[in-house]
């Protein structure tokens, strides 16, 4: 299985190399693919990249690290994606990340759906703050992964992705719930952020009496 990460933001990043720590088949996939080259070559010689279209066209999975405002562009580019697991990580928010730009009737991965309606899309890591990715900011916790899809197939197998890189994966049902997990992310957002948690803040949910 071969992994795309496309972006090389702070997510984009973190991303790339947590996959690349346990081992992964990864590919960096940048509009400018000097700055995907620049990033491979910091992770290693067994790490790919590419432009958008060629990284895409590897992967069995992609990641779309990007800003939602970027996300139809690259999708734009990246040629066909006909049966793509595609996972998208974003959050919808203003520019000065205080707001939700679409919610109640959509989101941003049902958006991601419409724009590119023969892949299969599956939220998650929305929630996650790219300084909790690395394996070792989290020794001591398991933290949740909340992944929503209408595809069955796709969802599992990003499911076992997340538990493979030590996460704890949660069904969370069809993708139009991304229109709740989305604001969780928005909030936790404002916690790291304006409430003075700092980017250690993730969001869990509890079973009361499950042991």
């Amino acid at each position: 299985m071969k992994i795309a990460v496309i972006g090389t933001g702070n997510m984009g990043t973190a991303l790339a190399s947590l996959f690349s720590e346990v081992n992964l088949d990864v590919v960096i996939g940048h509009r400018e693919p000097a700055n995907a080259a620049a990033l491979a070559a910091k992770l290693g010689a067994h790490v790919q990249a590419g432009g958008i279209e060629a990284a895409c066209r590897l992967a069995d999975i992609v990641f779309l690290a990007l800003p939602f405002g970027a996300v139809a562009d690259v999708l734009q580019a990246a040629g066909d994606l006909s049966g793509k697991v595609i996972v998208d990580i974003t959050n919808p928010i203003s520019a000065d990340f205080k707001n939700l730009l679409i919610g109640h009737t959509t989101s941003a991965a049902e958006e991601i759906q419409a724009l590119a309606p023969t892949a299969k899309v599956v939220k998650a890591f929305n929630t996650i703050f790219a300084q909790l990715l690395p394996v070792e900011a989290r020794k001591q916790n398991i933290l949740q992964v909340f992944v929503a899809s209408d595809d069955a197939i796709a969802k599992d197998a990003v499911s076992q992705l997340v538990s493979k890189v030590g996460f704890e994966a949660i069904d969370a049902g069809p993708l139009s719930n991304s229109r709740f997990i989305e604001p969780i992310g928005e909030m936790n957002i404002h916690f790291g952020y304006f409430l003075g948690w700092g980017p250690t803040a993730a969001p869990t949910w509890t079973r009361l009496g499950q042991s």
